[in-house]
C-alpha cells in the first residue's frame, strides 16, 4: 500500500478523505486508470507550410540582372544570316520577310540584307513586322505579284557576251563564250561598301568585326559627330562639379516623371 501511494498522489490526500468521514480508498481504486485515459483519442493533423517567409521586405522578389532586351540592329543596318535583330519577351514585333523567330521570341536574320521595320495590312492590320530587304532602297513588304529577286542567296546578273573575232573561236551561234575560270578560295576579308544618302558624305566601309557583324571601325564611329558637323562642348578642367549638378538635375526629373506616372495610373483605375 505504501509503495502505491507515491505513484497516484501524495499521502496527505488519503488522510483528508479519512478525516472527512469517508471510507478509506481500496487498493483497486488506485489501480484503475485515470478518467482522462477513457476519453476518445484526439487525432492531431499537422500541415507543413512553406519554409520561405511570406512577409517582409527582405523576402520579396529579387532584383536580377537585366536581360538586355530591345533592338540590336537599327533600320537599314546591314545584317548577315544569324545576326540577332531584336530581343523581346512576347511578340511585340513579328517576323517578316527573310527573318526568323526563336522559341524565346528572338528575331534573327536568315538572309544578307538591310533591316526594315514596317507594317503589312494584308497580313494583319495592327501587327508590326521586322524584315530584311536585299537592297537598301527596297521597301517592305514586297508586292505579291513582284518577281523574286534572289534565289539560293544569289543575285541574278546578266552573263556578258563577246562577239567572236574569227570563225574558229565562235560557237554554234556565232557568239564567243568566255571560258569558265576556277574559283580561288582566299582568306581575304569581305568588305561591304554602302553609298551615303546625302551628297558630300564619304561611303561607309563595313568589315567583319568581333560579334559576327559587319560594321564600321571604332575610330570611324567615334568621328560620326565630326562628319555630321555637330559641335561638342569642350571639356573644362576647372569645372569639376558639372557632373554632380547634372546628376542632381537628372534625379529631380526622374522623381517628377515617376510622380506623373503614378497620378496617371491612379486616374485610369478610377
Amino acid at each position: 500500500m505504501a509503495s502505491l501511494v507515491p505513484r497516484f498522489g501524495p499521502a496527505s490526500r488519503i488522510c483528508r478523505i479519512c478525516r472527512a468521514g469517508g471510507s478509506t480508498p481500496s487498493l483497486g481504486s488506485f489501480l484503475e486508470p485515470p478518467s482522462f485515459l477513457n476519453r476518445p483519442s484526439i487525432v492531431l493533423t499537422f500541415k507543413r507550410n512553406a519554409s520561405h517567409k511570406q512577409q517582409g521586405s527582405v523576402n520579396g522578389p529579387k532584383q536580377g540582372p537585366g536581360k538586355r532586351l530591345g533592338a540590336k540592329k537599327t533600320g537599314e543596318q546591314l545584317v548577315i544570316p544569324g545576326n540577332i535583330i531584336f530581343r523581346q519577351r512576347g511578340t511585340h514585333w513579328f517576323p517578316g520577310t527573310n527573318v526568323g523567330m526563336g522559341r524565346d521570341h528572338t528575331i534573327y536574320a536568315t538572309e544578307t540584307g538591310f533591316v526594315k521595320y514596317y507594317k503589312d495590312p494584308t497580313r494583319h492590320p495592327k501587327r508590326k513586322y521586322i524584315g530584311v530587304a536585299f537592297d537598301r532602297d527596297d521597301k517592305l513588304p514586297y508586292p505579291t505579284d513582284a518577281p523574286r529577286k534572289r534565289r539560293l542567296n544569289m543575285v541574278a546578273v546578266p552573263i556578258p557576251t563577246v562577239v567572236a573575232s574569227s570563225a574558229k573561236d565562235a560557237g554554234p551561234d556565232g557568239v564567243l563564250t568566255p571560258p569558265a575560270q576556277p574559283k580561288v578560295h582566299t582568306n581575304e576579308q569581305t568588305v561591304f561598301r554602302i553609298k551615303p544618302r546625302k551628297e558630300g558624305q564619304p561611303e561607309k566601309v563595313l568589315t567583319m568585326r568581333p560579334g559576327y557583324s559587319y560594321r564600321e571601325a571604332n575610330w570611324e564611329i567615334g568621328r560620326a559627330a565630326e562628319r555630321a558637323n555637330v559641335k561638342v562642348r569642350s571639356f573644362q578642367r576647372g569645372d569639376r562639379f558639372l557632373a554632380w549638378r547634372k546628376a542632381a538635375v537628372r534625379k529631380e526629373k526622374n522623381v517628377d516623371r515617376r510622380a506623373m506616372l503614378r497620378k496617371t495610373a491612379i486616374k485610369k483605375r478610377r
